[in-house]
């Protein structure tokens, strides 16, 4: 299950997502679902069917939980490969 404590160590392709902030002020505010993670990239599909790639470390992502809890996670914290971020140590929020 999915909680904001554990979020980091989920997969977040298929996760609801808005971009609350970013250095790149055009993709500010654009929400929709993730369809693909890299190391450095989450691909969103937009309502509309468009796919965007947003780089990680330059947002601040608010992520919907299956629960419908809305979690807020700064992309610098998400970047590295999904399968090396499961070996990764958070500090607790």
């Amino acid at each position: 299950m999915i909680t904001p404590r554990n979020i980091f160590r989920h997969e977040l392709i298929g996760l609801s997502v808005r971009i609350a902030r970013s250095v790149h002020r055009d993709i500010q505010g654009i929400s929709g679902r993730v369809v693909d993670e890299t190391r450095n990239t989450l691909k969103i599909e937009l309502e509309d069917g468009r796919e965007i790639t947003v780089p990680k470390g330059t947002a601040v992502f608010h992520f919907r939980t299956p629960e419908g809890e809305v979690v807020e996670i700064d992309g610098g914290a998400l970047v590295a490969r999904p399968e090396e971020r499961i070996k990764k140590k958070f500090r607790k929020p």
